[in-house]
């Protein structure tokens, strides 16, 4: 009885102090640079800050549950050790209110953590009442973008500088290259405050469109069609990176992925500006004018008179 009791109250102790320990570390952890950039970040986006949320309530509960568990370990190792007289209980049989209890405690903590995590699936997954969809095709190695409703569509791969500094023996300082490997020729351009979906395909072989500001990571597989979307905060505009992140060869290094995250009247206008420049280049030429009779007939006549 007297060794339930210490356990029961170092349980408690440990208790108390694994929620004073979850009060106070965020605060140093964000203080501190160094650590900070060891945990997620909440992103920019609704979906991502829900994922961050998740992510840091599940680290807390474990933390908790490793607080007691080890604390109880400690504890009893070091209280009741044989150097201080401690004798073994040989007497000690099967109680089927401890096994109950340590099966469905782990099941309630278990039950309670998926609420949280299956109410975070399903919002990752809510593709309806989308102001924009874009279909995302990967291949080795870059992206292409086609926005589904203008018709407008392009290519997107790793920017020259960066494609120039990786080659073997060129001689390019890489800390001269800025955001080496991780720019693009061409970015994909969204607005800002807009549910943008992305019908996410493979042209070859496996890839991973990933995004982490966005919360956004989504495999592009050939023959299936994945679906993922967005929201940029309308305050939070700006040039967002992320890379592939499935292994898809062997310059599966160099495929990078940047996000252009314009206002709303921007993105417009880019749209509209996008839309001309590509009808443009797809019209036929001009057919050449038609020789005028004259001009054709003169030299007829001149080589007829000589």
């Amino acid at each position: 009885m007297m060794i339930r009791a210490k356990i029961a109250q170092l349980a408690k102790l440990a208790a108390a102090f694994a929620v004073s320990l979850a009060c106070t570390l965020p605060a140093r952890a964000d203080s501190d640079s160094g650590w900070g950039l060891l945990n997620m970040t909440p992103g920019v986006t609704e979906i991502s800050r829900n994922i961050y949320a998740l992510h840091m309530e599940i680290f807390w509960i474990c933390v908790v549950i490793a607080a007691i568990v080890f604390g109880a370990m400690i504890f009893s190792i070091v209280t009741y050790r044989k150097s201080k007289g401690a004798v073994a209980d040989v007497t000690l049989v099967h109680n089927t209110t401890v096994e109950l209890l340590w099966t469905a405690v782990p099941v309630a903590i278990l039950v309670f953590m998926a609420i949280p995590a299956a109410r975070t699936l399903v919002k990752i997954e809510d593709t309806t009442k989308t102001d924009l969809s874009i279909k995302v095709t990967g291949f080795q190695w870059g992206w292409q973008y086609d926005y589904l409703d203008s018709g407008v569509a392009y290519y997107s791969r790793l920017d020259r500088k960066s494609d120039a500094a990786r080659e073997l023996m060129s001689g390019i300082d890489v800390n001269t290259v800025d955001h080496y490997l991780l720019s693009v020729d061409k970015p994909l351009v969204v607005p800002v405050g807009s549910k943008v979906r992305l019908l996410i395909t493979g042209a070859d072989v496996i890839h991973s469109w990933w995004v982490p500001a966005f919360g956004v990571k989504k495999d592009a597989i050939p023959g299936f069609v994945n679906e993922a979307w967005f929201k940029v905060d309308t305050d939070k505009p700006g040039l967002y990176r992320g890379q592939c992140a499935e292994l898809c060869g062997r310059d599966h290094g160099f495929m990078p992925i940047v996000v252009d995250v314009r206002s709303k009247e921007d993105f417009q206008a880019w749209l509209k500006d996008k839309a001309a420049e590509q009808k443009q280049a797809s019209a036929p030429a001009a057919a050449e004018p038609a020789a005028t009779p004259t001009a054709t007939a003169a030299p007829m006549q001149a080589a007829t008179t000589g």
